[in-house]
This record gives C-alpha cells, sequence and structure tokens, in this order.
C-alpha cells in the first residue's frame, strides 16, 4: 500500500494538463472559479476511474479509431491552450480570456484525456496490495488516490492563485507564461509518443 500512496502523490504532484491549467483559472479568475473548474475535473478523474476499474476503457480503447480520436481532441484542446498560454505575452496566462473555464470544462478536460486512462489503468491493474478481495482493493485505492488528488488540485490552485497577487513584471510573467506553454506542449508531445508508439 506504501507504494501505491507515493506513486499516487508523485503522480499527481506532476505537472499535467489538469493541474497546469488549474493553476491558469487560479491565477486569472481567483480561488471561487478555480474550485468550479477543479470540481469539474474532479468528477471527471472519478468518471475515468470507474471507467477503467469497470473495464469499459478497455473495451472502448481497444478500438483504434476511439482511441485515436480521444488523442487527438485531448491533444488538440491542450495544444490551443498552450498557443494561448505563449501569445498571453506579458499577462498571466488565461487573464485575456473572456469566459473563465468552469465545471464543464473541467470535466471534459480529463474525459477526454488519454493520459487519464493510461494512469488510472496502471493504478488499478497494478500495485496490488489487497488480492484476497477486489472490491476493497478499488475500494482503498480510489480512497487513497482522491484524498492525495484533491490535496494536491487544491496546492496547485492556491499556487496558481498566488501567483497573481505577486504583481510580477511584464517580462517575468511572460515567462511564466512559456515555461506554462512548454508543459502543456511537452505532456502533449509524451501522450503522442505513448499511444502512437504501442
Amino acid at each position: 500500500m506504501l507504494v501505491f500512496i507515493t506513486v499516487s502523490f508523485l503522480m499527481f504532484i506532476t505537472p499535467g494538463p489538469g493541474v497546469l491549467s488549474l493553476a491558469g483559472v487560479g491565477a486569472a479568475f481567483g480561488w471561487r472559479q478555480g474550485l468550479s473548474y477543479m470540481a469539474g475535473l474532479f468528477i471527471g478523474h472519478v468518471l475515468v476511474s470507474f471507467v477503467v476499474i469497470t473495464g469499459l476503457a478497455a473495451i472502448l480503447l481497444a478500438e483504434p479509431i476511439i482511441r485515436t480520436l480521444l488523442l487527438f481532441a485531448s491533444a488538440g484542446y491542450l495544444g490551443y491552450l498552450a498557443l494561448r498560454i505563449a501569445l498571453a505575452g506579458s499577462k498571466i496566462a488565461f487573464i485575456e480570456m473572456i469566459k473563465a473555464p468552469g465545471f464543464m470544462t473541467g470535466m471534459t478536460l480529463q474525459f477526454i484525456n488519454p493520459k487519464a486512462y493510461a494512469v488510472h489503468t496502471a493504478f488499478f491493474t497494478g500495485f496490488a496490495f489487497y488480492p484476497e478481495s477486489f472490491a476493497v482493493e478499488m475500494g482503498l485505492k480510489l480512497v487513497i488516490m482522491n484524498t492525495i488528488w484533491i490535496l494536491l488540485h487544491l496546492v496547485w490552485l492556491y499556487a496558481g492563485y498566488k501567483l497573481n497577487e505577486l504583481n510580477l513584471p511584464a517580462q517575468a510573467q511572460k515567462r511564466v507564461n512559456l515555461c506554462m506553454a512548454a508543459c502543456l506542449l511537452a505532456v502533449v508531445g509524451l501522450s503522442l509518443w505513448s499511444i502512437l508508439r504501442v
């Protein structure tokens, strides 16, 4: 169980599309809007968990067309976000957006993200620590994962929220944007590489 806790912590603290965009929403639109977006990310995360646990993900993702559509939908959306962030110039990312990303945006991002399915599949099919009962092990994994997920996402949201309060010089804000955009593009590249190499 300790290995599972460690892997969950390391996986969820690593910057990915969810936490990067959550920090951006917190920076641009504040704590309350960030919580709404985070709630959508969480529901999407839980839905992906159940799709993987029930085996539905294995059935759906066995179909190359569906897997490819999800991959390109996710990569396209993340590429769009990266472009918006990179072109934001000297304003912290997302500030120029007309409408704040909310609950549905967060849920959709999680649900179409192939990386989420890959991570959840690794979590639920690996790291067995209670072989006597599948239901007990899955229940414990869900409690552990979700507790770590919520705590770490709150930290990322808070970091984004506080970033906006720093009132950084224009050049520093531009560097933050370029770094966030590069991180998102790296996530897109790794997602494409990991799925297309199979």
